[in-house]
């Protein structure tokens, strides 16, 4: 007898939809074809003792499975599930039609329990485009999956439960969850606030700045002057996130398997990696890939502290996904594409003792020194930063004044407008929302300037030495003061301020 039963398989952030026939004939055996790896091959181990243990048998028959496209590989324990209903409809344990009308996946426990799973979400997403009728799949896992509209979901605790649904024994109600609602609740503002960084007033103006037009910003200072203090508050002042920036975002958490009973995603995720990470954990990759780092930042903030002490290749790999926006691993028989559209946050000393240019501590570092320490970090890797800012320590007067500062409710007020300013310019232009994603064309024909604003722009170039990008880099952030302004035209003083904000071109700071 042959029967088909639907799985799914997630390469990047899409799914595939995999048919797995199973034929049982005279004999004995249990072939598995359809280049399954060694998890999906140990599953039989696991199915046995399933069944045994909920009354069930496996048969004692020639089993054939064909795990279809049988050319594209299979990885993962998820196809326990499907793999059993196949071999208990194949063998007539249990009668169904309409097995072949709905996607399946869970790991199954020697108890007949279930394991979650990773990628519900874009599993759930294919099956609704093919027209199937419902997705059954570990409870852990239903909130996730149930995000989509137009598909029955049912969550599962146990391998009985889905047999006693298509014997027609038992009742299983599909999880319901109203998408926009979920996206629309109450959130629980974040747990830290600009309110409570006390002096910094220039450095709340850059991460303004910064949140305002998505740049990149790197916080040069010396230790316990408040860069990781500053940095991890700078989600609570961007805008809120849209209901597709909140899908994307969940897809990809949901494909890292890092959701856990979670559902829609409406807060902008934070990363902040340790210094030791490799290139792979960072960008994605493995000989089954996975989102990196950078990925799990799309639509949030990626914060490397003390950049430095990263390795200098795991920091080059992140060049061409600042640029692109994506990151694209290749392997011999596929390519996988993610996300990784991040505003990147770094922090760093500006030399080794951590003190250079502080006229109240000790200089303890040699010229040599601080120039090994800076080549460290590429100079086309800091192009691709549009805001270098100091970072000084806070006098003892500014610490014990009790005044309250100003909220991040109220700078993300005036972020959010400046964005809306930016989505209303670019309206007609796909994959264009904000001002760092300007490319020169963009920039020529948002970013014109008057003569005395070109001629300051070219004295500061000539004088700083400063790049094309870092020519780019400046108009980009003058474009945005001048958005936070609601001015329609970028003006010198717009430019003057986007030049301080490179300080790492200045002379004395990479020799």
């Amino acid at each position: 007898m042959l029967i088909k039963v639907f799985g799914s398989a997630v390469f990047g952030v899409e799914a595939t939809t995999i048919t797995i026939e199973v034929n049982m004939d005279k004999g004995i055996g249990y072939h598995l074809v359809g280049l399954p790896d060694n998890a999906i091959k140990e599953s039989s181990y696991r199915i046995a003792a399933a069944l045994k243990n909920n009354g069930y048998a496996m048969p004692g028959k020639k089993i054939t499975i064909n795990m279809a496209p049988a050319d594209l590989r299979k990885e993962g324990s998820a196809y326990d599930l499907p793999l059993a209903i196949g071999i208990l409809v194949a063998s007539a344990q249990i009668k169904s039609g309409e097995v072949n009308k709905y996607i399946i996946m869970g790991e199954l426990s020697l108890d007949g329990s279930l394991q979650p799973i990773r990628g519900a979400l874009p599993i759930a997403i294919k099956a609704k485009e093919e027209g199937f009728k419902g997705f059954f799949l570990p409870k852990q896992n239903v909130n996730e999956a149930a995000i989509v509209s137009g598909l029955d979901v049912y969550g599962l605790e146990n391998l009985q439960q889905i047999i006693d649904f298509f014997e027609g024994k038992g009742i299983l109600e599909p999880t319901i969850i109203d998408t926009r609602a979920e996206f629309h609740k109450t959130l629980n503002f974040p747990e830290f606030d600009f309110s409570d960084v006390r002096g910094q007033e220039s450095i709340k103006r850059c991460m303004e700045i910064a949140a305002a037009g998505g740049h990149n910003i790197i916080l040069i200072g010396p230790p316990g002057a408040g860069k990781t203090m500053i940095a991890k508050r700078l989600p609570s002042i961007l805008p809120p996130m849209t209901l597709r920036e909140a899908l994307e975002t969940t897809k990809i958490h949901s494909v890292a398997g890092k959701l856990k009973e979670v559902g829609l995603m409406n807060q902008r995720p934070f990363r902040s990696p340790h210094h030791t990470i490799s290139n792979v954990a960072l960008v994605g990759g493995g000989s089954y890939p996975q989102p990196g780092e950078i990925s799990m930042a799309h639509n949030g903030v990626l914060f490397l502290d003390e950049l430095p002490e990263f390795k200098r290749d795991v920091l080059e790999v992140m060049r061409q996904p600042l640029e692109d926006r994506e990151v694209t691993i290749s392997r011999a028989k596929f390519t996988v594409t993610y996300p990784s559209s991040f505003m990147l946050v770094a922090s760093m000393n500006p030399s080794p003792s951590g003190f250079f240019n502080d006229p109240e501590a000790p200089q303890t570092s040699s010229p040599h020194e601080m120039q090994r320490y800076m080549s460290k970090i590429s100079g086309p890797l800091l192009d691709r930063i549009d805001i270098h800012i100091e970072v000084t320590p806070v006098p003892f007067e500014k610490l014990s004044d009790d005044r309250k500062a100003e909220s991040s409710v109220d700078i993300r007020a005036r972020v959010t407008k400046a964005r809306e300013l930016q989505s209303a310019r670019f309206e007609a232009m796909e994959h264009l929302h904000y001002n760092a994603q300007m490319n020169s064309k963009h920039i020529r024909e948002f970013c014109k300037l008057d003569d005395h604003s070109k001629e300051l722009l070219k004295t500061a170039m000539e004088r700083l030495n400063l790049s094309a990008r870092a020519y780019d880099r400046i108009l980009k952030v003058s474009r945005t003061i001048a958005d936070l302004e609601g001015s329609e035209s970028v003006g010198s003083y717009h430019i003057a301020e986007a030049i301080q904000y490179r300080s790492l071109d200045r002379d004395g700071w990479l020799g």
